[in-house]
């Protein structure tokens, strides 16, 4: 497996996302989204077996890479990818774990699209707000599964609900059926 520019052996397992390796969203999302943060709190919504979490860890190795998802397996398998990989900036866990007060300078997903668009709406709208003051979020969305209509909605719904943040919502990449959406918090 090919993470960050370097070759890495890594477990993955049935019964998660993409267990055969780097999905083609993902992939997308870590070729096209910009340098997370150097520093700071990071974090992976929805993190399977850790492609999005590790590769952030490893480019940012001064920055804490949070790593949620509601999967056990999932959150032992990022711990266990970290751990091997020598990674000691990886916190994984539910999203529960999370201290409420946590901000985040950079938030990379390849979102959980299948779980239905209100269950989306609830999991994006409980996450981006965190983001800290001048911080960015890159979301990959295959054009199929709704990506337009995502970011619309997220142009509309964000800056409604959290005008004092003032949020802005572009598409930054397209590629192949994929867009890398970029939601930037102002202030």
């Amino acid at each position: 497996m090919v993470l960050a520019d370097r070759p890495l052996t890594v477990v993955t397992a049935g019964g998660i996302f993409s267990p055969d390796g780097v999905d083609k969203g993902t992939a997308v999302l870590l070729a096209e989204a910009p340098a997370p943060s150097a520093t700071g709190n990071l974090l992976d919504i929805g993190c399977g077996w850790g492609p999005i979490a590790l590769t952030m860890a490893l480019r940012s190795p001064e920055a804490t890479v949070y790593a949620v998802d509601v999967n056990d397996r999932s959150i032992a398998l990022t711990r266990d990818n970290a751990s091997r990989l020598g990674l000691t900036n990886v916190v994984a866990g539910t999203p529960d774990s999370v201290d409420a007060g946590v901000r985040f300078s950079t938030i990379w997903s390849n979102p959980p699209i299948r779980v239905g668009k209100d269950e989306l709406h609830s999991l994006l709208l409980a996450w981006l707000p965190r983001l800290a003051e001048g911080g960015d979020a890159h979301l990959v969305v295959q054009k199929n599964l709704g990506s337009d209509s995502l970011q619309r909605w997220l142009a509309a719904e964000l800056p409604a609900r959290f005008p004092e943040l003032a949020f802005t919502v572009t598409r930054e990449a397209t590629h192949k059926t994929f867009r890398v959406l970029r939601v930037h918090r102002a202030r």
